[in-house]
């Protein structure tokens, strides 16, 4: 190993370690809330598909039991932004997240004229997301969040550096890009599974993965290529266009993006990126598809590389020399010959088996504890974790849920008093379906061992009419509306 190579792995051990430390693969706290809300406002793209993260479904339901008031709002917007695509429609609410400012207030301060042309109509949705942050208490769901979303990270974690490791030493690229730039990678667990998608925004480069059967490494090293060489393009521009001529090929591929066929600084990058691609892989055969599938300058630079490997060079260098050598007369008798694919080739998405279910972590945790003594009657050792799910959690509904554990230790305490004003309390905190339903069924009892029919009676009707309550429960109030309604 020659000695700037060697000098050039140590920089990209340093630099990914640097960048490792300020967060370059993360998940964002503003993306999270995004997603939180149009999943809560209609999202449903792959709901139903088995690569989905649990973690969607489990902050669907959370969110399904609060009532938030702001969410007729982000309905709305939803709906009128509908896109034709899956795709399409997830990519508008990527931009915004990688636009606005972060939580509480979700501002957008650049320049109306420097936004994203997908994001230029949806200013609005800064104060829909403000109320939402707040009402929703999405500050809590997204640290309770936090195990599950680390886990995943971990995934990527080691994969990520090595790419990262690899490209950079490859380039002999001492720093992880220009001064000033900065490539970011975010994981989003509440997004449609298998989607990859990139943004270049100022100085910022960044990747979203939503979750996938296994770490998207390939794209993630695609992107990085993208943003150590799109500069390069752009930097030695004049002798780039010098070449655009043989772009009259690039026209004639069917398969060919559109945006290739506008962008010859575009179509030289990809280019390139296919052939380095193809090296590191130790599959020469990728040149040939990148060059059927509209790439015409693959084979050049792929056969340019092994001079580049001799010299001592950086890529960022000598590039405009690798650029320079390209004789148009050679590229247009090679191009000439090519019969280009019709169609793009689909890649393979692997189906993951149906996923575990996410573990129970913190609140969440106890309440299911406390629920399995309750069960087995060790009374005094439930009512202290529901208690604790009390100081553990601010979300209302867990409370609820706690409170209605301690309404029914005071009922089988022989405690009506204090199980009336508990249940009550329950009431309060909008509990989901089946816990309401109950909660009035023994509000009913109570009040019934009281003597209090009447009251008994309106207890029993009001939880028949429980939307999603459980059928237990249902036929519990019916019985209670059987016996109020008798003679005494």
């Amino acid at each position: 190993m020659n000695r700037f190579l060697l000098s050039a792995i140590l920089a990209a051990l340093t630099a990914y370690a640097q960048n490792a430390e300020t967060g370059q693969l993360d998940a964002s706290p503003t993306l999270f809330t995004v997603m939180a809300a149009i999943n809560a406002a209609g999202y449903s793209a792959d709901l139903a598909s088995p690569n989905n993260h649990p973690l969607r479904d489990a902050v669907r339901a959370e969110l399904a039991k609060q009532n938030v008031e702001s969410l007729a709002g982000l309905k709305s917007f939803f709906e009128r932004h509908r896109k034709q695509t899956d795709s399409e429609e997830l990519g508008q609410y990527i931009s915004f997240a990688l636009t606005a400012g972060p939580p509480p207030n979700f501002t957008i301060k650049i320049r109306d004229v420097d936004l994203p042309p997908d994001v230029a109509g949806m200013k609005e949705l800064s104060g829909l997301l403000a109320a939402f942050y707040k009402e929703a208490n999405i500050a809590d769901l997204w640290k309770r969040s936090q195990p599950a979303i680390d886990q995943y990270l971990g995934l990527y974690h080691g994969p990520v550096a090595e790419a990262v490791l690899q490209v950079n030493s490859y380039l002999r690229q001492q720093t992880s890009g220009f001064k000033g730039r900065h490539f970011q990678i975010f994981v989003e667990l509440l997004a449609a599974p298998n989607q990859v998608q990139t943004r270049s925004y100022g100085d910022n480069y960044t990747i979203v993965a939503t979750p996938s059967p296994e770490p998207r490494i390939f794209d993630v090293r695609h992107a990085y290529l993208h943003y150590l060489l799109d500069p390069l393009a752009t930097r030695y521009h004049e002798v780039v266009e010098r070449k655009k001529p043989i772009s009259d090929h690039a026209q004639r591929a069917p398969a060919l993006d559109s945006s290739f066929k506008d962008d010859f600084l575009l179509l030289a990058t990809e280019s390139l990126i296919k052939a380095v691609e193809a090296k590191l892989d130790h599959r020469p055969q990728a040149v040939q598809e990148a060059l059927r599938q509209g790439h015409i300058l693959a084979p050049y630079f792929a056969e340019q590389l092994p001079v580049y490997e001799k010299q001592e060079q950086a890529m960022l260098f000598y590039y405009p020399t690798l650029v320079g050598a390209l004789d148009l007369k050679t590229e247009d008798a090679r191009l000439s010959k090519v019969e280009f694919d019709k169609s793009v080739p689909v890649r393979a998405v692997r189906v993951a088996p149906p996923p575990a279910p996410a573990a129970l972590t913190g609140a969440a945790k106890t309440l299911s504890d406390a629920e399995e003594l309750y069960t087995a009657r060790d009374l005094d050792k439930a009512k202290k974790l529901y208690l604790d799910v009390l100081q553990q959690t601010d979300n209302q509904t867990t409370h609820g849920d706690a409170y209605y554990g301690l309404a029914r230790i005071a009922a089988l305490q022989k405690d009506p008093e204090m199980a009336e004003r508990l249940f009550q309390k329950t009431l309060e905190l909008q509990p989901e379906p089946q816990v309401r339903a109950w909660a009035l069924v023994y509000l009913g009892r109570l009040s019934l061992a009281a003597g209090n029919r009447e009251q008994a009676g309106n207890f029993f009707q009001n939880a028949l009419k429980v939307e999603g309550a459980s059928q237990a429960a249902q036929q519990a109030a019916s019985q209670g509306v059987e016996l109020t309604s008798k003679q005494p």
